[in-house]
């Protein structure tokens, strides 16, 4: 039972380490995107591809859609708050701001769905271990990125508050994405995307006009990679761990989310890391295992 308990942790922090990876490269691809592609017409786009293509893989999974009014009112609201909104905001911020800073700004979900965890909903237990696991996470952004890093900020103080806002919706629907328990993950990725595409297909016909567009082979590459990888796949593997770690474990993954998306921005984009990034990494790691790790200990040791 023991090693059955170990294995089902080795699998749940695999994944997180896996989602943390497709949305790091996300920053990059959206900066390569937007260099040609409208923020709106982008992110109509990434919904659009990713939802269609997750449609493909529950076909032939066998598992149904929910066709229920209900259900998909809650698709369209989980749309709003992790994709419509945020990603349209991170994608006009980052023509204004670099790939590095987005991602610092957009690395403090965790806190705010502690607070808002802790403050409003009280699912799950706002333990001091977690609270420590945001603290070193932080610490560990600041070492990696380094202070320097944050002399720029105020110089695009409106498309930073845009990219904040977004990590406020990204808290908020890691919170809600709870309610789609007894859900196959895939059913509430898909239909919370095609939801958003909704959305974004007539505003970006009405606001970009995408036929006007001559978008370049780069920008429509990353197009594609934010698509599959960082959206589709990556929706899936979120739903899951929204199920398995909760809400404020889950996003723990935007700690790793920093270092690995500085680290896909110095391979593409140039960008260089800190001296510190080593003692960060350090942090990081201590961070996520303080939220995540020790709730699935004691599940473990009550099962024993």
């Amino acid at each position: 039972m023991d090693n059955r308990q170990d294995t089902n942790i080795a699998v749940e922090l695999g994944l997180l380490v896996a989602l943390a990876t497709l949305w790091g490269g996300s920053y990059t691809f959206i900066k390569l995107g937007v260099a040609t592609i409208p923020p709106i017409t982008l992110i109509a786009a990434r919904t659009t591809i990713a939802g269609l293509l997750l449609l493909v893989v529950m076909w032939v999974r066998g598992i149904r859609m929910p066709m229920d009014r209900a259900t998909w009112q809650r698709f369209a609201f989980q749309a709003v708050l992790n994709s419509v909104i945020p990603w349209t905001l991170i994608a006009w911020g980052e023509r204004h701001v670099d790939a590095a800073l987005a991602t610092i700004l957009n690395s403090a979900g965790p806190i705010f769905t502690f607070l808002l965890t802790a403050v409003l909903t009280r699912h799950e237990a706002t333990t001091p271990r977690k609270l420590v696991g945001v603290i070193a996470g932080m610490a560990g952004i600041c070492l990696i990125i380094g202070i320097d890093a944050f002399h720029g900020i105020g110089s695009g103080l409106l498309a930073e508050a845009a990219i904040v806002a977004a990590t406020i919706c990204y808290a908020c629907a890691a919170i809600f994405g709870r309610g789609f328990k007894g859900l196959d993950p895939m059913a509430p990725a898909a239909g919370s995307l095609l939801a958003g595409a909704a959305v974004l297909i007539p505003a970006s016909l009405v606001v970009e006009q995408p036929w006007t567009l001559s978008p370049s082979l780069a920008s429509v590459l990353a197009l594609l990679a934010l698509a599959v990888f960082s959206t589709a796949a990556a929706f899936a593997i979120y739903f899951r761990l929204i199920q398995t770690l909760g809400s404020v474990g889950t996003t723990a993954q935007a700690y790793l989310r920093v270092p690995i998306g500085v680290a896909i921005s110095v391979a593409l984009l140039g960008e260089t890391l800190s001296r510190t990034a080593w003692i960060g990494l350090a942090c990081v790691v201590l961070g996520v295992a303080a939220m995540t790790i020790p709730a699935r200990w004691r599940a473990s040791v009550k099962t024993s």
